[in-house]
């Protein structure tokens, strides 16, 4: 029943993790802390490895759709790299009150104030610096401008706290591509994935290294992972763009109310 129920888990995780671009980690990490007694440093690096294995899957079936900007998903994984070590290397030393709270509330505004997104990128140091103009595979044409040096800074951030809590850093990147970047949602929802892809796996390389995932959990997880992956991506897709960022205000509501308990 134990290994049933973490397939169910990790299917559930997977699934509104794509559908919101999240990667499903502010899923896992709660039940993870629920049905088992272990260090914050195992929960983490387990769900991260989870992510990972849900990345695969859901980047995948966002590829055959053509709505990934690789261009500016590679950039921002690049930028989410260096923080995605010191995320897992951070891990066992945390527990700063005060900084669990603080991240919660953040998200909570950005859960608001994502519904009043703007329709292009602002002046100053929001001025783009990039344009992106592509045809996914429904037909329907993207166009849209952002400025990639802003994007890439809010990346190395969201490496960090991605790896540190093993919740997926599309809790802030996306918020951040549909806020301040200008990106369609279901772009951003893709991309994010697409980034979240390339900096899980230094993120979970690095807590293997550091003997922090839990080998015989984390495989159920993953069964159910790689089938929710292509399940949210496909009703991702038959998804209003607006109904797409009510989903993911409630996620990041889920996700600031675990980081306020967990603090």
């Amino acid at each position: 029943m134990e290994y049933v129920l973490l397939v169910l888990v990790g299917m559930l995780a997977a699934v509104s993790g794509a559908i919101a671009g999240l990667g499903g980690g502010f899923i896992i990490v709660p039940v993870l802390a629920l049905m088992y007694t272990m260090p914050v440093s195992q929960i983490s690096g387990t769900s991260m490895a989870v992510l990972f294995v849900s990345a695969i899957s859901s980047t995948w079936a966002y590829a055959r759709q053509k709505r990934i900007d690789y261009r500016s998903g590679l950039a921002f994984s690049v930028a989410m790299i260096p923080g995605s070590v010191l995320g897992a290397w951070t891990t066992s030393i945390v527990g700063s009150r005060v900084f669990f709270i603080a991240l919660g509330l953040f998200l909570m505004l950005m859960a608001v104030v994502i519904n009043f997104k703007p329709t292009q990128s602002r002046g100053g140091f929001l001025r783009p610096t990039v344009t992106r103009n592509f045809i996914d595979a429904s037909g329907a044409e993207h166009r849209y401008a952002f400025n990639l040096w802003f994007g890439s800074g809010v990346a190395l951030f969201v490496g960090f706290i991605s790896s540190l809590f093993g919740i997926g850093g599309g809790s802030v990147m996306v918020p951040t591509m549909i806020l301040f970047l200008a990106f369609p949602p279901h772009i951003a929802t893709a991309t994010s994935m697409f980034s979240i892809l390339l900096s899980s796996l230094v993120g979970t390389i690095s807590h293997v290294v550091l003997d922090h995932v839990l080998w015989g959990t984390f495989i159920w997880l993953a069964i159910g992972a790689l089938a929710g992956g292509q399940i949210g991506a496909k009703l991702a897709s038959k998804i209003p763009g607006l109904v797409i960022v009510r989903i993911l205000s409630v996620c990041l509501f889920i996700v600031a109310i675990r980081l306020m308990f967990k603090g």
